[in-house]
């Protein structure tokens, strides 16, 4: 028999592809949103939409009901923000403590909970998910540092049968809306980015994530934490050459120092405490990206997960392809 299963964030760019990868599998579909009149990103999809906000215990508990399995995907997903504690940290850290506490009251009988690899960290080496982060200037970071920590405390107090998945740098089709990788993706195939930064990503299809996250609560082990990457990052080398396979005219655009990165950066967050619109590039990002590989060893999700990404350079091609496929039928619907 199938189970039910209600995923958080559903709308957003994971948790609309989880939806998607559950539903072919035969499992029944839950999918939680704040807007449950918005239907666009489910349109053919056979699902429920249920209204969910991960810092309200009741509507938590409403949505949790006769739930077999929780996909806890959803959280705020951003770098900068005018009050980053109360906008960033606060939110993901106390959204897990309400879902979680849910789950237990509703007895779920498995959590999935969606970290990232930003718990993991990056400095050039294999890390694996033995790993911890300790970056606490980065408020996106430090957010998923803490509530994936407290997520392993409650799931010990309630004894929730849970495991972490990590993934890396998601990108791929279904994304209703831009998240912050996309958009850096789009604006490379756009060509509205005028030089090179030096990052470093490690890129993972959204697609692949989601058939770990399926796989995850088939054969995965309570307790354990599973990186969902790919065990090398891409350059931005790599990433003009994945555009170059979509249309031939992209070049790589001249790179800039570090310390002039940094003060660029810092621009355009004090810029941005004036305006009040998100800093395109802030100081931390310079530090944790700049010249810094972010490789992983994935083979626990290999070995326990049948875990087989398609290679960053595949994953790049199908995301640029996407992403001008998005823009061609968008450009139809406005004739």
């Amino acid at each position: 028999m199938s189970n039910l299963c209600l995923v958080t964030g559903a709308n957003g760019h994971l948790g609309n592809n989880l939806v998607r990868t559950l539903l072919s599998k035969g499992e029944r579909v839950r999918a939680g949103v704040r807007n449950t009149d918005y239907h666009k990103p489910f349109e053919g999809l056979d699902c429920e939409l249920v209204y969910t906000e991960m810092q309200d215990k009741q509507a938590m508990i409403a949505a949790l009901k006769n739930v077999d399995v929780l996909y806890h995907v959803a959280a705020v997903f951003k770098h900068w923000s005018k009050n980053p504690e109360a906008e960033i940290v606060r939110p993901n850290l106390i959204g897990t403590e309400v879902v979680l506490k849910a789950a237990a009251e509703a007895k779920v009988k498995k959590v999935i909970y969606v970290s990232s690899v930003a718990a993991i960290g990056h400095d050039g080496t294999p890390l694996n998910e033995n790993s911890w982060n300790t970056e606490n200037t980065n408020a996106y970071y430090r957010s998923k540092i803490q509530a994936e920590k407290r997520a392993w405390e409650l799931a010990k107090e309630y004894g929730l049968w849970m495991v972490a998945a990590l993934p890396s740098a998601m990108i791929g089709p279904h994304a209703e809306n831009l998240t912050d990788t996309m958009k850096f993706i789009d604006s490379i195939r756009n060509k509205s980015l005028p030089f090179n930064p030096n990052f470093f990503f490690n890129f993972v299809d959204v697609r692949d994530v989601s058939e770990a996250l399926y796989a995850a609560e088939k054969l995965g082990e309570a307790g354990q934490r599973y990186i969902l990457a790919n065990n090398n990052s891409s350059s931005f080398e790599d990433i003009i050459t994945a555009a170059n396979t979509i249309k031939k005219d992209y070049k790589i655009p001249p790179a800039i120092p570090k310390w002039l990165l940094f003060i660029l950066a810092k621009a355009m967050e004090l810029m941005s405490k004036i305006t009040g619109k998100p800093a395109e590039l802030i100081t931390s990002q310079v530090r944790l990206f700049h010249g810094v590989k972010q490789e992983y060893d994935i083979s626990r999700s290999r070995k326990a997960l049948a875990y087989s990404p398609r290679s960053p350079m595949q994953t790049l091609k199908e995301a640029f392809a996407y992403l001008e496929q998005r823009d061609i039928k968008r450009r139809i619907n406005l004739l």
